[in-house]
């Protein structure tokens, strides 16, 4: 008699596989470890630059950890088309910090989220239409703009090595000696060790700093005291304001990070699954992003992305079992419900997250650059990267000479290179004339001829 029990999956190689617990967890926690300092450092850098007080600071980056379990359980199990049904964890985006940064210290708190929720339409619409769409996102256009993100984050490093601008002991020795000692214990962990420890560097880079930083005397735990255990994220807390150039920002960042995110997706599909990625999961993705940075403008979360270097742990595993993220997710869904837990992260001196993370932006950059040269460096496609970087860090760098103009062109131009870069990368490839090495080549020949 043949029976009629089926065995139960519990590969950690299939989508579907249910892994028991023992396994399940060590390979949970890892991509915990690997996303939650880049998931709360934006939400703290913005904070510092509207100025939030402790418990809006704590409030802000409790949502950047609800919001980042939300959306990658909206990924893993999606609802229709929304969601990729793909290993990916999600969490807040340093990509978007130049634009929040820019939209914060002009206009509030309020009109990033405003800027925020159209910017979430507009990217439920690239995903909805990405198929067309991405013949306009080719390597070079998509890297310039990556590049030129990397680059104007490393103002934002430097000041929070030095100990954060405004802050009475910004420059001095104790901040850089242990911004420094930081750096150091990212890249000995990086460069010189294996499997978790090389996975967790940068975390283990900031517990050595901020153990150095409680030894001296600069950590204060007041606002751990004070934070409740447990609370829910309130709708609307920060307010919601429409400011037309703010807008219009946020929307092009969220129109390039969509398309941006085809590259994590295949990336996924590629090294995990060992095949391209399908059209709906690519459209399902982006659409799943977009609907969770709706949500987020409404509870206080900032704008979300795929994570890459939880990319790199799943084509380096090639573990893609969506149960073991799901558990991923619920524990960064968990720490949103607990302020101790965002009010401890609030504690982390702005030396050590410098020092900390001027790594990954410095990796940010290097991505944009292998990226651009996936394409060939054609004179063509060297000028338009050329002048796309130029006149985005060049104009943002010298806003004077932008203060005859109106307000809204001060906004939108003037405050975030990564606008600037975006718009002409995208003009100057659909304008200029394609042409290879090749082409150019026989150009010079038929000169001379």
């Amino acid at each position: 008699m043949l029976s009629t029990k089926t065995t139960k999956n519990t590969s950690v190689f299939d989508l579907d596989g249910i892994p028991t617990l023992d396994k399940a967890i060590p390979l949970s926690l890892q991509h915990v470890l690997a996303m939650i300092v880049g998931n709360i450092t934006p939400a703290i850098i913005v904070a510092g630059t509207v100025k939030l007080g402790t418990a809006d600071k704590t409030l802000l980056v409790q949502c950047a950890m609800f919001i980042a379990g939300i959306a990658t359980l909206i990924q893993l199990y999606p609802i229709g088309r929304i969601g990729s049904r793909l290993p990916v964890i999600m969490g807040v985006s340093f990509a978007y910090v130049p634009t929040l940064i820019a939209i914060g210290g002009e206009f509030g708190i309020a009109s990033i989220f405003g800027a925020q929720l159209i910017g979430s339409l507009a990217a439920i619409i690239v995903g909805i239409f990405i198929k067309p769409l991405r013949k306009f996102f080719p390597p070079l256009v998509a890297g310039t703009v990556v590049f030129t993100i990397g680059l104007s984050l490393y103002p934002i490093a430097i000041n929070y090595i030095a100990g954060g601008v405004g802050s009475p002991t910004y420059g001095s020795y104790t901040n850089w000696i242990i911004a420094i000692i930081t750096l150091v214990v990212v890249l000995f962990c990086n460069q010189f060790t294996k499997g978790y420890l090389k996975l967790a560097s940068i975390l283990v880079g900031i517990v050595v700093g901020y153990i150095i930083s409680i030894i001296v005397g600069i950590v204060d735990f007041t606002p751990v005291a004070q934070a409740g255990w447990f609370s829910v994220p309130k709708p609307l807390h920060f307010g919601m304001e429409f400011n037309p150039s703010a807008v219009i920002s946020m929307v092009i960042i969220y129109v390039v990070n969509a398309v941006q995110a085809v590259g994590d997706i295949s990336a996924t599909t590629v090294g995990g699954l060992g095949r391209e990625a399908e059209d709906k999961e690519l459209s399902g993705g982006i659409i799943g992003n977009g609907v969770a940075s709706v949500l987020a403008s409404i509870f206080g979360g900032l704008p979300t992305a795929t994570y890459s270097q939880n990319v790199g742990i799943v084509v380096m595993t090639k573990v893609v079992s969506r149960f073991i993220l799901m558990i991923a997710a619920g524990v960064i869904l968990l720490a949103g419900f607990i302020p101790k837990i965002g009010a401890l992260m609030t504690t982390i001196p702005q030396c050590v997250l410098g020092g900390a993370t001027i790594t990954v932006f410095a990796m940010i950059t290097m991505t944009g650059i292998k990226l651009i040269i996936q394409d060939e460096l054609s004179g063509r496609n060297v000028t338009i990267v050329g002048l796309a970087v130029a006149l985005g860090m060049g104009i943002t760098q010298t806003p004077e000479a932008l203060a005859l103009f109106p307000d809204w062109v001060m906004m939108i131009f003037g405050k975030s290179a990564v606008v600037i870069a975006t718009i002409v990368v995208l003009a100057l490839n659909i304008i200029l004339p394609k042409k290879s090495i090749e082409d150019e080549e026989k150009e010079r020949l038929e000169m001379e001829a």
